[in-house]
C-alpha cells in the first residue's frame, strides 16, 4: 500500500470515529487490500533509442488497447537508466523498455522498476530474468562478438584471429577498431566480456596490451562499424571490430569470433510510480507477443526470447551461433561497472 493511500484511509477511519463513536473499526482485511492498479488514458513508453518495431505492429497495440500511446527515447541505454533514476520521484512515464543486464542491477537497487510477473513470458524465457522478483522481463537478447573481414584476412595472407590473447599478438597490431564503454552498450559489454574472461584486475592488464599493440577506440557502434570497419560500408582499414554475432546476417563476408561474445539481455519493466500501470503491464505483455518477438531481429538486431519465433532467412543462413557465451551476474556488473569504466578509462584514453 503506498503511503498516499494509508493516510486517506487513516483519515477516514479518525473521521469516522469522531461523527460517529460507536462505529466498528475497519477490518484487517480491508486494511491490508492493496490498492488497484492505476489506469488512465495515455500510456508513455520510455525506451532507448534504438527501439524501434513496424509502424503497422504500433498501430495495432494503440487500436487493441485504446491507449494514447507516447514514445520518449533520451538516449541510449546509459542515458536512459540516468534519466529514470534522476526522475524516479516524478516518473517519466509509465513502462521501459531496453534497460540491459549492464544497467539492470542499477535500475532495480535505485526502485526504478516494479515487480511485474507477464503471463506472456514463453517457456524457458525466466532464464533471462534480472532477479527472482520479477522486477524486470527479458524482451530480447544478442551476443557482442568481435567480427572479423575475412575478405581482408584472406588477401593479406593472415590468419583471422580465434581468441581475445590473438589480438595483442604483434601480426594483429592496428587491426582492431572498439567502442568507448563510457559512451556505447556494445563497448560496455566488450569490456565485461574482458573482465569475464581476465578477471579484476587482470582485464587492464589485458587492455594496456591491447593499446600496446594499436587498438582504436571510437565513440560507438555506427562510427567503429560503418565507416572504421573494412567490411562494411565505410570500408575503415580495420578489419577486427566489435560488433554483434548477428551481423555476418548484413555482412556474409565477415565472421564471428564466438570465443569473445558477451551475452547482453534487454528487459522491459513497469516503472515505480506509474500513472497507467494496467497499460504498462499490456505494454509488457505486448513485448512478448508472437508479433513483435517475430519482428525483433530485423527492426532490432537481436534474438527473441522465445524460442519458438521463427529467425529470418538470412539468420539462420549467416548469424553465428554462439554456445558458450562470457557471462556476468546482474549483481558483478551493478557492482563493478563504474569501477571498471573509470579505471578503463584512465588505463586506455588517459
Amino acid at each position: 500500500m503506498s503511503h498516499r493511500f494509508a493516510a486517506l484511509a487513516l483519515g477516514a477511519v479518525l473521521l469516522a470515529g469522531c461523527s460517529s463513536p460507536a462505529a466498528a473499526p475497519s477490518s484487517p482485511a480491508t486494511a491490508s487490500t492493496p490498492a488497484a492498479p492505476t489506469e488512465s488514458k495515455t500510456l508513455t513508453v520510455i525506451t532507448h533509442d534504438s527501439f524501434a518495431l513496424s509502424d503497422a505492429t504500433i498501430a495495432s497495440f494503440k487500436e487493441s488497447s485504446g491507449y494514447d500511446v507516447k514514445f520518449v527515447a533520451p538516449g541510449d541505454v546509459g542515458t536512459l537508466v540516468n534519466q529514470l533514476v534522476l526522475t524516479k520521484d516524478a516518473p517519466l512515464g509509465d513502462v521501459v523498455y531496453g534497460i540491459d543486464n549492464t544497467f539492470a542491477g542499477r535500475a532495480i537497487s535505485e526502485g526504478v522498476v516494479t515487480p511485474y510477473a507477464s503471463p506472456a513470458l514463453p517457456a524457458g524465457a525466466a532464464a533471462y530474468g534480472a532477479d527472482d522478483k520479477d522486477s524486470l522481463t527479458p524482451v530480447d537478447y544478442g551476443d557482442v562478438c568481435l567480427n572479423a573481414d575475412t575478405g581482408w584476412f584472406t588477401a593479406h595472407k593472415l590468419a583471422v584471429p580465434e581468441a581475445l590473447d590473438d589480438l595483442v599478438k604483434p601480426e594483429y597490431k592496428d587491426l582492431l577498431v572498439v567502442e568507448n564503454p563510457a559512451s556505447s552498450s556494445p563497448g560496455l559489454a566488450f569490456l565485461a566480456a574482458t573482465v569475464g574472461q581476465k578477471g579484476d584486475p587482470g582485464y587492464l592488464d589485458y587492455w594496456t596490451a591491447l593499446k600496446a599493440n594499436g587498438v582504436k577506440v571510437v565513440k560507438g557502434w555506427t562510427e567503429a562499424y560503418t565507416v572504421e570497419f573494412s567490411g562494411s560500408t565505410g570500408k575503415g582499414d580495420r578489419p577486427l571490430v566489435v560488433s554483434y554475432s548477428s551481423s555476418p546476417a548484413y555482412e556474409p563476408a565477415t565472421e564471428v569470433l564466438t570465443s569473445t561474445c558477451f551475452r547482453q539481455v534487454e528487459y522491459a519493466g513497469v516503472l515505480a510510480g506509474a500513472q497507467n500501470v494496467v497499460g504498462a503491464r499490456k505494454f509488457v505483455d505486448f513485448m512478448l507477443s508472437g508479433r513483435v518477438q517475430a519482428e525483433i531481429p530485423e527492426q532490432m538486431y537481436m534474438y527473441p526470447v522465445d524460442p519458438n519465433a521463427k529467425l529470418p532467412a538470412d539468420w539462420r543462413k549467416d548469424a553465428a551461433v554462439v554456445d558458450d557465451p562470457i557471462q556476468l551476474s546482474i549483481d558483478a556488473l551493478a557492482e563493478g561497472r563504474d569501477t571498471w569504466i573509470k579505471a578503463w578509462t584512465a588505463a586506455v584514453v588517459g
